[in-house]
């Protein structure tokens, strides 16, 4: 007979329960494949939906011009990322995670069938499912990401490691949504494409509801810690009726810009958000540096997040182009026969998955053995270091791009492309993960929802800029191709920098700040 904890699990239970997925805790496999298939969700419409917009209407699109439709995506992808704001805000003092999570997974599914169905219906029902799509995920982005942090206990040296394979979830996911939908995008078949997302939020809902949920409450119960996922705070009242007339709203807005009655400019629209969101953000951490309701330490946790989501923004500016000019380089400038086949151009969208699988449990691994050994860096020097490889990455397409400018030249070769994307992988690797990974573990008590909100509202200002560039990508602009890419390089490479100077005493000053707190304490 096993030996009992406190909690009444047998010692050989919790060691299986906190060990049980590559060295991690059980519960984090369940929540790797609900965000594995709620990201093939995604990424299976991501990809085609710029491809789609442009392609004549002949061809099964819309028509329109690459500016318009890289300005549409922005403001899909960013209203995406910004949406988890108001809903890490809206799961953590209203719905709890877990309803959160389980309502944001309704509306997404949701959308994706009206995106599907608009093939019979029209285009308003095309864009009130990217709606859909927009209002589910921000429900279910901050709440499975705040689930993960909340298996590991402060201190937990596994918990960059955890986030780093949570992130190969992501990956798996987008791999298998690239290379489906691209088959079908070469076929014209541009509804269908965008039905297979549909099916992949629904596998996603089904794992969640009938084993993440189920393993998430054993886990719990083992480690005797309380499931703060299952509940909300409570602060505020009537929060049901201020969202009810924010949908009342949004129906409104809908029914105005359908019938022509409101004007819509994408263009704007997309360069009004990112002024919009920066404001946001920099007011939100105005008013937290004053409130008195935060400690010096938690200030400094907050400064630290706060320097983390500017270099977020920045990097992801950059990355983003994959969607938008990325995805119209590999489509119009490079040469796609390799050995007799022609490779349909959404597949180099299955790189960047296709190299974070091979690399990302070697990444995992580094990080965990040098945390063992005292020599981990801060999270400000990993993320310098993911955009010094952004900028190496950015770096080639400059090469790329002016390949295809030399008098006579023909296509670009895809090999600009194949190691562009890996340089950017490996930067990806060393940020994303780790800023996930840093929100839950410096945000302040009872503002993890909020902090991965904010984090996320990043890559929403990242999308917008990324489009609004990548819109730019065409026939009688090409000329500017290097100068795009030279301009990301040394932006990247400034930021890096900055970083690397801060990262130093910052964390000087945290580490000191907490000391003080706990002699307080003692």
């Amino acid at each position: 007979m096993g030996i009992e904890t406190q909690s009444g699990a047998s010692a050989a239970e919790l060691e299986a329960l906190d060990n049980g997925f590559m060295g991690h805790p059980k519960p984090l496999r369940s929540l790797f494949f609900t965000e594995m298939w709620e990201r093939f969700s995604y990424y299976s419409i991501r990809p085609l939906l710029v491809l789609f917009m442009v392609a004549t209407v002949g061809s099964g699109g819309f028509g329109f011009d690459e500016v318009t439709a890289s300005a549409i995506y922005g403001i899909f992808a960013g209203s995406l990322y910004l949406a988890a704001v108001p809903g890490g805000w809206l799961a953590d003092n209203w719905l709890g995670q877990e309803r959160a999570l389980w309502w944001g997974s309704i509306i997404i599914a949701l959308g994706h069938l009206c995106i599907a169905l608009s093939a019979l219906f029209g285009m308003t029902l095309f864009f009130v499912g990217l709606m859909c799509i927009v209002l589910g995920s921000g429900l279910f982005k901050t709440c499975i990401s705040v689930m993960v942090g909340a298996l590991y206990t402060k201190g937990d040296v596994r918990r960059d490691g955890g986030f780093t394979l949570f992130y190969m979830g992501i990956n798996i996911g987008a791999l298998l949504a690239a290379l489906i939908v691209g088959i079908f995008k070469e076929k014209g078949m541009w509804h269908v494409g965008f039905g297979v997302g549909g099916l992949g939020m629904l596998v996603s809902l089904l794992i969640y509801r009938f084993a993440a949920q189920k393993n998430l409450t054993r886990y719990a119960k083992a480690k005797g810690i309380s499931a703060e996922w299952e509940n909300a705070n409570g602060r505020y009242k009537n929060i049901g009726r201020w969202v009810a007339g924010f949908l009342a709203l949004l129906v409104a807005v809908i029914v105005l810009v359908s019938t022509g009655i409101m004007p819509f400019n994408p263009e704007m629209v997309a360069q009004y958000m990112t002024y919009i969101i920066a404001a946001v953000v920099i007011l939100y951490f105005a008013i937290m540096f004053i409130s008195p309701r935060l400690d010096k330490t938690d200030k400094l946790r907050l400064l630290i997040c706060f320097i983390l989501i500017i270099g977020s923004t920045l990097f992801w500016s950059s990355f983003e182009q994959q969607p938008t000019s990325f995805n119209l380089f590999a489509d119009r400038y490079t040469d796609l026969n390799v050995l007799g086949f022609e490779v349909p151009s959404i597949w180099f969208q299955s790189l960047n998955p296709l190299f974070i699988l091979i690399l990302a449990p070697i990444v995992s691994i580094i990080w965990v053995k040098l945390a063992n050994r005292g020599l981990e860096p801060s999270s400000m020097a990993k993320f310098a270091l993911g955009m010094l490889l952004a900028a190496a990455g950015f770096s080639l397409m400059i090469f790329a791009s002016k390949s295809i400018l030399a008098p006579g030249a023909g296509l670009a070769s895809p090999l600009w492309l194949v190691g562009s994307l890996l340089l950017l992988t490996l930067g990806e690797l060393a940020l994303s993960p780790v800023g996930l990974s840093a929100m839950t573990k410096l945000a302040p008590e009872g503002m993890q929802g909020q902090m991965m909100g904010l984090f996320f509202a990043s890559i929403a200002m990242g999308n917008l800029v990324a489009a609004f560039f990548g819109g730019h990508v065409s026939a009688d602009k090409i000329e500017g191709l290097p100068g795009l890419f030279t301009t990301m390089t040394i932006f990247l490479v400034a930021t890096a920098v900055l970083l690397l100077v801060l990262a130093k005493p910052i964390n000087k000053m945290l580490k000191d700040s907490e000391r003080e707190k706990q002699l307080a304490k003692s």
